[in-house]
């Protein structure tokens, strides 16, 4: 990252540089010395802020002023935060951005009104670090040192920095993100609290693993998870859980038990079992004993034999446990399964929308089960099932992995709650590297363990990915039907229809596309091609059908699609169930129809039909094909073709060009991801583009027919249609999606997200908007920094 773009002030901003003439800079360099809150008072001194970004850079920066602010808030005497940040949101509100800084203003108060001992020393750099490890918009480690060497040599190139800007919406939204704690952080005992996460603290230090284990067994196999970059993170965690797991690998009936002697008494037993000396007691003495449960008995001496309990592992797989604490919880799971002293079978299901059984006893399928991701928000459905329909018997032991914030859901609580005595232990997971071990007994939750990884450390040095050929033979990867946005619409057409007021299209793909327009396409003052027109879904593929002659859409009592086709050369009409592919057809010769005639839908039937000839064909949508002839036509129809075709003529300018042919997918010099000679780059604010890469690749993803792999194990998978999935092997950062649409600007979207072009929005979408810049800094950017990182 430049010197220039971090360090950047803007106009009407809540910080600003200035220079204080009476205190020397450092390195030389004396102007701009001072950074302060404008028309209030200093917030700090330069040499000082550079101290404290250099004691930050190993996890990286949070964007400026948001640090700005905090260490503002960390200051004794009259501060005033709330004024400046409530006038920089309310300047920077226009549009389609509406700010509002009263949440971050809430949680500086938090800062605010800490113990004085937290903002002291080196506690200052603890509570930062707390703060900002897992902040949005962060800056990389990596990026942080080259600011930072910069900076030392040529200090005066900070003079760029401090000729103010006019701060797009995405720059304050970076800030205003950064601050928005208040979720992470409800109170400023919660801040105290994650503070002392931060030191190593004695009650903890047998709880954070250190030692790794000596044992053998399951080595190879944990081996090979270390050396594939696509499951090192998972992986390199193993062994650290085992060095501190505090569970029970396998359970004996009756209890490994010793056999004879004093050890095999018992209180509890039949009296032809009590001893005979407990004969010898006076009545009294004897009932007594007997009625307390102070008799003793002899055990019953059999051997210990191995428990019938079945160990199953459920993994949360909702969209609120994708990254991290996914990582966490497959190793977890993988740690209970391969432990050296676990000897029993274990069965393990992937909890989304149902419960879907999966193995992990090979690379490839961890690899396929980290890639799996259900689309709902928490799994209580899935976990409820479980338990009532396929698992009733009483002799399971049920592990339930989850993110540690998924336990607070209500649904989730009751199921849990329900099942306590057959959900034996409860793991929860965070994204700082936090596993927690909850046991269940006699219907009380009891916290038995907290293990704290160190997941920078661990994941330092991610293996190299193996050689491989391009294997253009192989099996493509399987695509889904839709994603979460829209695919561009494509300009090879063969028709469009209007029907019920929603508007189709016959691809030249022989694809059933569907779409929209926006509704101010009626007002001409504001009409916008990348407003009023939108992208497509697919609703079927492969249909069998010629691109020749007339179409018309419609539906049948069934809802299912039905397409006429009428071929004038051919005299041939035809119908097909587009969901049931049943096909009938007509030979017309004999009815001597016009070639001008257009086929049309109205009135729950098909029409062949011609303005201002009263002579109709009529045909049937239900049942096999037929044609009746109509004499008298309905002026209703002529009035209804008009406007039909009106509406579905303006979707023949709807298309873009989509870059299908996929080949030399990489990176060049400049750091932009090229695919088939287009380089994606930001031409301007909150806007991404492809156009025409001009600079050489400087590292290359090797292509296995419409996957293609980096060095590192992220990959990228192409769909002709028009859509390019993104899967980092750093699975802290989620999946994301872009159109591959050569022209007009893109959009860029998660499974919860999205950024960029209406274009690519669904019509009816569930998706949290954030700007382009946001977008493109959390997911994008990270991806490339994360293959990068790993050539270098």
């Amino acid at each position: 990252m430049e010197l220039k773009a971090y360090f950047q002030s803007y106009e009407n901003y809540f910080w600003e540089w200035k220079t204080d003439e009476d205190i020397p800079g450092d390195s030389g360099y004396n102007d701009n010395n001072l950074i302060s809150v404008p028309g209030v008072g200093a917030i700090a001194y330069r040499p000082y802020i550079m101290e404290v970004l250099k004691e930050l850079q190993p996890i990286g920066w949070a964007p400026f002023g948001a640090l700005l602010m905090v260490l503002y808030a960390m200051q004794d005497g009259y501060t005033d935060f709330a004024g400046p940040l409530r006038k920089t949101a309310e300047f920077y509100s226009t549009g389609n951005f509406e700010f509002n800084a009263e949440r971050e203003i809430e949680f500086l108060e938090k800062i605010k009104t800490l113990p004085r001992v937290y903002k002291q020393k080196q506690n200052i750099i603890i509570l930062l670090q707390t703060l900002f490890k897992d902040s949005h918009n962060r800056i990389s480690a990596s990026n942080a040192e080259a600011t930072l060497r910069i900076y030392y040599k040529r200090p005066q190139e900070l003079a760029a920095s401090t000729e103010k800007q006019h701060a797009g919406p995405s720059v304050l939204n970076k800030d205003l993100s950064a601050l928005d704690l208040n979720e992470r952080f409800p109170t400023t005992q919660s801040i105290i609290d994650a503070m002392k996460g931060l030191v190593d603290e004695p009650e903890l230090n047998d709880e954070i693993a250190q030692e790794e284990t000596t044992a053998k067994t399951n080595k190879d196999f944990i081996k090979e998870l270390i050396e594939e970059p696509k499951t090192f993170q998972v992986g390199s965690l193993i062994k650290r859980i085992w060095s501190g797991l505090r569970i029970p690998m396998r359970h004996l009936s009756p209890g490994e038990q010793p056999i004879g002697g004093i050890s095999d008494m018992t209180n509890k037993g039949d009296f032809h079992r009590m001893l005979l000396s407990e004969f010898a007691n006076e009545d009294e003495v004897f009932m007594n004993r007997v009625a307390n449960n102070e008799a003793l008995y002899i055990q019953r001496e059999i051997p210990p034999e191995e428990n019938i309990f079945e160990r199953i592992i459920l993994i949360d797989t909702s969209l609120r446990n994708w990254g991290t604490p996914k990582v966490l919880a497959f190793a977890s799971a993988i740690a209970v399964i391969k432990h050296p002293k676990a000897h029993s079978e274990c069965k393990v299901f992937a909890l989304g929308q149902t419960g879907l059984p999966i193995s992990l006893n090979k690379v490839g399928e961890v690899i396929e089960s980290l890639n799996h991701v259900s689309p709902v928000l928490e799994v209580s459905e899935a976990l409820e099932k479980f338990f009532n329909e396929e698992n009733t018997q009483k002799d399971i032991e049920v592990f339930f992995i989850t993110h540690q914030d998924n336990v607070t859901d209500e649904k989730v609580q009751k199921v849990i709650h329900q099942n306590r005595d057959r959900l034996k232990f409860l793991v929860t997971t965070t994204s700082d590297g936090e596993i927690n071990f909850y046991k269940h007994h006699q219907g009380a939750r009891k916290h038995i363990q907290k293990i704290k990884l160190p997941l920078q450390e661990l994941w330092a040095n991610p293996p190299r990915q193996k050689t491989a050929t391009i294997n253009l033979n192989g099996k493509k990867t399987d695509l889904p039907l839709n994603y979460p946005i829209l695919f561009p619409t494509p300009t090879n057409k063969i028709t469009q229809f209007l029907y019920e007021g929603e508007f189709f299209i016959l691809s030249s793909k022989k694809q059933l596309l569907k779409t929209y327009l926006s509704d101010n396409y009626y007002d001409k003052h504001s009409y916008d091609y990348y407003k009023t027109y939108h992208g497509c879904e697919v609703l079927i593929e492969d249909i069998s059908v010629k691109s020749s002659g007339k179409f018309a859409l419609a539906k049948n009592k069934q809802q299912h699609f039905i397409l006429c086709q009428y071929q004038p050369n051919k005299k041939l009409v035809s119908k097909l169930n587009l969901n049931t592919k049943e096909y009938s057809e007509q030979n017309v010769t004999g009815l001597n129809i016009p070639k001008t005639y257009e086929l049309i839908y109205f009135g729950k039937n098909f029409y062949l039909h011609e303005f201002a000839n009263p002579l109709l064909y009529k045909i049937n949508i239900e049942g096999n094909i037929s044609l009746e002839t109509i004499s008298g036509k309905d002026k209703e129809i002529d009035k209804n073709t008009i406007k039909a075709g009106t509406e579905a003529a303006k979707l023949k300018q709807s298309g873009l060009k989509i870059i299908n042919n996929f080949n030399r997918v990489g990176i060049n010099v400049y750091g932009d991801l090229v695919i088939s000679g287009h380089q994606l780059y930001s031409a301007s604010e909150n806007t991404l583009n492809f156009s025409k890469n001009r600079y050489e690749i400087k590292v290359f993803a090797e292509q296995n027919k419409n996957k293609f792999t980096f060095p590192d194990g992220s990959e990228i998978i192409a769909d002709s249609r028009g859509m390019l999935t993104f899967r980092s092997s750093n699975k802290s950062i989620e999946e994301f999606f872009i159109p591959s649409a050569a022209n007009g600007f893109l959009s860029l979207a998660t499974y919860t997200e999205f950024g960029g072009s209406e274009y690519y929005l669904p019509e009816h979408a569930l998706l949290k908007v954030k700007t382009m810049d946001e977008m493109c800094d959390r997911f994008l950017k990270v991806f490339i920094e994360q293959i990068l990182d790993y050539g270098a």
